[in-house]
């Protein structure tokens, strides 16, 4: 089984960059408090990393 995190939405994308707010799209968030479970790759922690105020990581499966 591939590994999984759970990513939670913390932080509204008003008054953020467009970049920023198409990183929470690519990651299938927006509203607030949504979460999903997204593969653990590269390319997934890059995205989170590249906005740790807006998400969180709630769990990491597998």
């Amino acid at each position: 089984m591939a590994k999984t995190i759970v990513v939670k939405q913390i932080g509204s994308p008003i008054r953020r960059p467009a970049k920023q707010r198409q990183t929470l799209i690519g990651l299938g968030l927006n509203k607030m408090h949504k979460t999903r479970e997204l593969e653990d790759t590269p390319s997934v922690r890059g995205m989170v990393s590249s906005i740790p105020h807006l998400v969180e990581i709630v769990e990491e499966r597998g």
